[in-house]
């Protein structure tokens, strides 16, 4: 007998099959078996799939922050009001491990803090492209392009740093604790939680007159007798020295944004004509050479249950090879944070770490005051009206108070805003001022 066959009727099957696999899929939620080991698969928070012995599997995540600031005064060149609106960050991430030992980190940064005022097409580079041994636990071996070891703010991720931008003297090291499109290798050793050790070795873009990359060393030593969430003590201690020897136009300007990043940074509508990122000492001058460009660090935290304090000192020495005089520069923060709504900020492996909202509703509301103080040992004066700015040739300071708060909406979402201000000595905007005010609002989400 001949069976006829609707199109409804086959319509019909499939939709049973489809509700029988759906319900299946329910019934065997997150595992997924196959002819080797269990496969989980977890979609909180980015897309992670893994096999139940964990010898393999894979993250796929990323993170958006969107900025918007306002600033005057030093903040600018003539004193008058500026703003900028710029994709601080907008990160892809995949990390994974392979046969059981091997890691791997890939991070790609399509923003390279692009916006709507940059007059050039946005670009995008490598944050880190990194893969790790970790055999011989507990030391683990690193190598690629991944930002070495310096500071407990720069380890804390960018999702997760207090302030919206890390403190002021951090930049006058800004060579220490970034790849610079350079690539490395790292010796790193967790002990229990406590005792953090790492040694890097990298070699940065910047080539000498023979065609040799600068080479730079880094370490990087952690001490935390109490490390919790809501319960730490934390202490450290970093060295940093790159060889800049030959180095033709090699860049040691001492400078920074002092808080507000909008001045400086590709998109930002100020940046061209009316930002000001004054250089408080040094040069990028192709008539100047240098032999080796060393910094140090020292840093120390505390937190029970929502409150934390932390602070670093930083300092900055690099030596001539010429005719012109040494550099020196130092600074430090200080930075008191407290939860309102009780979480605890986390911690883990020489860092801070996310807060985790209890109550879902309203989620986790955090206010924070951080105090920046930066001096450098400057010679050399800057008198033109053509220049960004004009300095004095003796020490020149900087002083900033940042006040901000944090709402945790949920874990994936963070609302931040931050009022900043600053005052400078010997050194001010070709208008005279030497101080400022910004404030800076930044929506970010994170899978």
């Amino acid at each position: 007998m001949i069976r006829k066959h609707s199109f409804f009727g086959m319509g019909a099957g499939v939709a049973a099959s489809a509700l029988a696999l759906a319900i299946s899929a329910q019934a065997f939620a997150g595992t997924v078996t196959t002819d080797g080991a269990d496969i989980v698969v977890k979609t909180k928070g980015g897309l992670e799939v893994a096999t139940t012995d964990k010898s393999f599997g894979f993250k796929l995540g990323g993170r958006l922050q969107a900025d918007y600031g306002r600033f005057d005064g030093f903040y600018t060149r003539n004193g008058d009001t500026g703003d900028a609106a710029y994709f601080r960050r907008a990160y892809l991430e995949l990390s994974g491990i392979a046969y059981t030992n091997w890691l791997y980190s890939v991070a790609y940064d399509f923003s390279e803090n692009s916006g709507n005022g940059s007059g050039a097409p946005a670009s995008g580079n490598f944050d880190e492209a990194s893969f790790s041994y970790i055999g011989f636990a507990p030391i683990t071996l690193r190598a690629g392009r991944f930002d070495p070891d310096f500071g407990l703010e720069k380890a804390t991720s960018s999702k997760w740093v207090t302030a919206l931008e890390r403190s002021a003297p951090n930049e006058l090291i800004d060579w220490a604790n970034t790849h610079q499109d350079g690539l490395g290798l790292q010796v790193q050793a967790l002990i229990s939680n406590y005792a953090y050790v790492s040694t890097s070795v990298s070699s940065k873009d910047a080539n000498d007159d023979e065609g040799d990359s600068v080479k730079q060393f880094n370490a990087r030593g952690v001490f935390a007798p109490m490390a919790e969430a809501g319960k730490v003590l934390h202490f450290g201690v970093n060295f940093a020295q790159r060889n800049l020897d030959d180095v033709t136009a090699a860049d040691v300007r001492y400078r920074s944004r002092l808080g507000m990043r909008g001045v400086d940074t590709n998109g930002g509508n100020a940046k061209d004509n009316l930002g000001n990122r004054a250089v408080f000492g040094g040069t990028n001058s192709a008539t100047q050479f240098w032999d080796d460009d060393t910094a140090w660090g020292l840093e120390a935290a505390w937190a029970m249950g929502p409150l934390s304090l932390q602070g670093e000192w930083m300092k900055r020495e690099t030596s001539s090879a010429g005719t012109q005089s040494d550099l020196e520069g130092d600074g430090f923060y200080a930075q008191v944070a407290y939860t309102l709504t009780g979480e605890a900020r986390g911690y883990k492996m020489g860092k801070f770490d996310a807060i985790k909202p209890a109550n879902k509703e309203i989620g986790a509301w955090e206010v924070y005051y951080r105090y920046d103080s930066l001096s450098v040992d400057n010679d050399v004066a800057v008198t033109s009206a053509t220049s960004t700015f004009l300095r004095e040739a003796e020490d020149t300071e900087a002083k900033v108070h940042n006040l901000g708060v944090n709402w945790y909406a949920n874990e994936a979402v963070k609302i931040s805003g931050m009022y900043t201000k600053a005052k400078t000595d010997k050194i001010t905007n070709r208008a005279g001022d030497d101080d400022g005010d910004g404030f800076v609002v930044r929506a970010q989400y994170v899978f």
